[in-house]
């Protein structure tokens, strides 16, 4: 994927401009400083993606190979450096996910309770199992939307931007996403239910 190039119209504040100058005039430190403040949340996103540290780590790696390898060619424009390593994860993820069932980790949608008794954790665990098993129902946009603005915290214009659609697709997504969730998954007791994930705009 093609570094973005400068847009008059549309120029943004990019917190790693100075990194990304310095590391395109091969200054190492510089663009060790752009992985140490990208790279756990690189991986947290191709893991949760993909199910398997593994594959993420590798998925992390080639992110930032890519980064490094496109820097010189770097021109601020529409997208923050950030959420444009974000594209290219997520477009790797999605070439390792063809041909295969799409997996969301379950036991990271929700940590629970540590100090909860046997019986509401196994409760929160079949709740979760059966979110688990409704977010991999969902057609792959809206489950991939609903990664990225709820467990993932983007914001509706950065998920638009990753995706490469427009902030009224996301939110159509997201409502489509939400709206499938709720009729897939019983009303259970305050006490043991997890919510359909929310998001903010």
């Amino acid at each position: 994927m093609p570094a973005p190039v400068a847009s008059p119209r549309a120029m943004v504040i990019d917190p790693d401009a100075s990194d990304i100058a310095q590391a395109a005039n091969g200054d190492p430190r510089a663009f060790a400083r752009l992985v140490d403040r990208h790279l756990a949340r690189v991986h947290r996103l191709a893991w949760r993606t993909l199910g398997n540290d593994a594959d993420a780590q590798e998925v992390a790696q080639d992110t930032f190979l890519r980064a490094f390898t496109q820097l010189p060619q770097w021109r601020p424009g529409q997208a923050r450096f950030s959420t444009w390593l974000y594209r290219v994860a997520f477009n790797l993820c999605q070439d390792r996910l063809r041909g295969r069932r799409d997996y969301l980790p379950v036991e990271d949608l929700d940590p629970g309770d540590p100090q909860a008794g046997p019986e509401i954790a196994l409760a929160r665990l079949q709740r979760l199992e059966r979110i688990e098993d409704a977010m991999a129902k969902l057609p792959q946009r809206q489950r991939e939307a609903l990664l990225l603005c709820h467990y993932e915290g983007q914001s509706q214009e950065a998920a638009a931007e990753i995706l490469g659609v427009s902030v009224e697709a996301v939110e159509s997504l997201l409502a489509r996403a939400r709206r499938t969730l709720r009729a897939m998954l019983p009303v259970e007791p305050a006490a043991h239910a997890r919510t359909v994930p929310e998001t903010k705009p």
